[in-house]
């Protein structure tokens, strides 16, 4: 899936300096739970659905771990939630990035492109080996989030994070982002403790949404955002900026002809695609991806319809990564896309 905007977001703003945490309360306890017992597991993969508060979830518990690091300090114990106050030095610094004992793995910009990567470099996951080889900063726990573990694509990259997670060092601390738990290195599942999210309700998905705008939760633009999103404030928020909204009902009115094809309006809808704003591809990509996932999960499928999905699938986010990188006309991409999916259709 293509990088979706990071779920329950203050004003836009990017997790590390989020502080609310819309539902998840359940998860939350898990977290707290599980530290204060004093057999905290090493590495947690936190998944579910792109924007829904994972990056959220995983900044707040790394917050939490630094600004307590004795599990049994009497503030853990009589903690009621991972919330540490926004003023707190430890949300300061890692808020401004600058908290010695947090590293946090994601995508970087390319400087001769200006773009992002599109996967986590190898380079940047082996900076866990000197970070977890040194002593903390501040004497106590040291910190990696990884955000998203789907964009370890590098099979160097994830094995130089697979032996951190096989010998890690004492108050070692792992979180893991990923939208797709299922997709990854199984070597890579099975040495973390999971964490699923649930999607969020509508009705939390238009008030997130609504806040982050300044907006009415009962505007029927916000509401037909919240119903469109699968429990993602992210993705409403994706929606309700720009053209995403109408570009998703233009996909969904071709999707739902196939395997039929209408050559003029995937022509229109390849000049709507046109131009450079990513959040164009990215609700292109997204509603392609969850109209694929409903035809896969609903109900007995023949084995080899659904591996003409799968290959669809694979060829689909392989050409919509290019597209991106290389920054290549968008109409021939959509005529590809709808041609597979017409293939792949029944036969």
């Amino acid at each position: 899936m293509m990088a979706a905007a990071s779920g329950d977001q203050d004003a836009l703003a990017h997790p590390r300096e989020t502080h609310a945490l819309i539902s998840h309360a359940e998860a939350e306890a898990t977290l707290l739970d599980a530290y204060r017992s004093g057999r905290m597991p090493h590495a947690w993969l936190i998944g579910g659905p792109a924007g829904i508060g994972k990056a959220t979830l995983a900044y707040r518990m790394a917050r939490f771990v630094l600004a307590h690091p004795d599990p049994a300090a009497r503030d853990v114990k009589s903690a009621r939630s991972l919330a540490i106050a926004d003023d707190h030095p430890v949300a300061q610094r890692i808020a401004a990035q600058a908290h010695p004992d947090l590293l946090v793995l994601e995508r970087v910009v390319n400087e001769k492109t200006g773009k992002l990567f599109t996967v986590i470099r190898v380079e940047d996951v082996r900076q866990t080996v000197s970070f977890f080889g040194s002593t903390a900063g501040e004497g106590g726990w040291r910190v990696c989030i990884v955000d998203t573990a789907d964009e370890l694509q590098d099979p160097q990259g994830a094995n130089a994070l697979l032996k951190i997670l096989e010998e890690p060092p004492k108050n070692a601390l792992l979180l893991l982002v990923s939208h797709a738990p299922a997709r990854l290195l199984p070597t890579i599942r099975s040495r973390c403790r999971r964490l699923m999210l649930r999607p969020l309700p509508v009705e939390e998905v238009a008030a997130g949404a609504a806040r982050a705008l300044d907006r009415g939760a009962n505007e029927p633009e916000v509401r037909e955002a919240a119903a469109q999103a699968d429990g993602s404030i992210g993705r409403a928020l994706m929606l309700l900026e720009g053209p995403a909204l109408e570009l998703r009902r233009q996909i969904t009115a071709q999707l739902d002809r196939l395997p039929a094809l209408d050559p003029r309006a995937l022509h229109a809808l390849g000049d709507a695609l046109g131009g450079t704003e990513p959040q164009r591809l990215e609700a292109f990509v997204d509603t392609v991806n969850e109209w694929l996932a409903a035809r896969t999960a609903n109900g007995p499928q023949e084995n080899k319809r659904l591996v003409r999905l799968a290959e669809a699938w694979d060829k689909i986010n392989r050409a919509a990564r290019d597209a991106d990188t290389y920054n290549l006309d968008r109409k021939p991409l959509v005529f590809s896309v709808f041609g597979w999916l017409a293939e792949a259709g029944p036969r």
